[in-house]
């Protein structure tokens, strides 16, 4: 599987991990050094605590390791007009005529209790690259439902 990610995202999550590198992983090995130094581990709250951060630490490098590796960069090449990524969307829901406004992003900076969606998510997907005007059916976990795009703006 691939993760469609901008310029910018990718730039994020290598910044990200170079930080992750070289300033988090020597601290946390600089606090296992203090906490051993106090003596008897298996009693030792600050030993297991840094532990458990460079355990966090680790897995989060990983991820990101493996979001770089599996990028694909994408160029938003959508018109104006078009639903993008960046540009906010507000849609209107026929089944309750309620209206929401999204902002398309990448998988990165998706962010749903923001109303942050990704162009790979139900929604995202069958919005992208559409026009005001236009209605689609979405297919989500939740069931089907009808939107209509309304205003498309960039954010």
């Amino acid at each position: 599987m691939y993760n469609y990610l901008t310029e910018e995202s990718l730039n994020k999550l290598k910044e990200e991990l170079e930080y992750r590198k070289t300033v988090v992983r020597f601290k946390i090995n600089e606090e296992l050094k203090e906490a051993r130094a106090h003596g008897d581990l298996s009693e030792n709250f600050e030993y297991k605590a840094a532990k458990k951060e460079r355990a966090q630490n680790n897995g989060r490098m990983h991820y990101l390791e493996k979001m770089i590796r599996t990028a694909n960069l994408i160029v938003d090449n959508t018109a104006y007009d078009e639903v993008g990524i960046g540009k906010k969307v507000t849609l209107r829901f026929e089944d309750d005529n309620d209206t929401d406004v999204f902002t398309i992003v990448t998988t990165v900076d998706a962010d749903p209790l923001n109303n942050k969606v990704s162009i790979e998510c139900p929604i995202g997907k069958v919005i992208y690259k559409k026009r005001v005007g236009d209605k689609v059916t979405v297919d989500s976990p939740q069931g089907k439902y009808n939107v209509i795009i309304e205003k498309i703006e960039l954010d």
